[in-house]
């Protein structure tokens, strides 16, 4: 499983980012998906996430559909990247960053796709997941 910050999201939508082709292929070449925190999902003004009552928000249209899942985790996620940004206080590791290394550890994630190397690259993270698409 891989869990995307922010900006791996935003790249793998923008097809301007000079990322886009580099987040793409990582998801082309893991066809069972991604997994990312709630506020960190990107929302489209043409195709929002649909939800249902029975799983995870899927973001409507396109290829990507089954693909990308917002899954809101338990309340632990939080008191998690709160600890964690206490950890590395002089890092100034936002909350949302927190959250995704909190959801990397607790679904034992594999990897974590992200452009954002100075706070993803500095920390510890349980599992030690790569980070995508630096380690690829």
């Amino acid at each position: 499983m891989i869990v995307a910050d922010t900006g791996a999201l935003i790249a793998l939508f923008d097809r301007s980012d000079r990322h886009h082709e580099a987040i793409r292929r990582l998801y082309d070449d893991n066809p069972t998906g991604g997994c990312c925190r709630g506020p960190s999902c990107p929302r489209s003004t043409t195709s929002p996430p649909r939800t249902s009552d029975s799983g995870p928000r899927t973001l409507a249209g396109g290829p990507l559909v089954g693909r990308v899942h917002c899954r809101v985790g338990p309340a632990e996620d939080l008191a998690a990247a709160e600890r964690l940004c206490r950890r590395y206080k002089s890092l100034r590791i936002g909350l949302v960053d927190g959250v995704v290394a909190a959801v990397a550890e607790r679904l034992r994630a594999s990897a974590i796709a992200t452009l954002d190397l100075k706070h993803f690259g500095a920390i510890t993270i349980k599992g030690r997941p790569r980070l995508l698409p630096r380690d690829a």
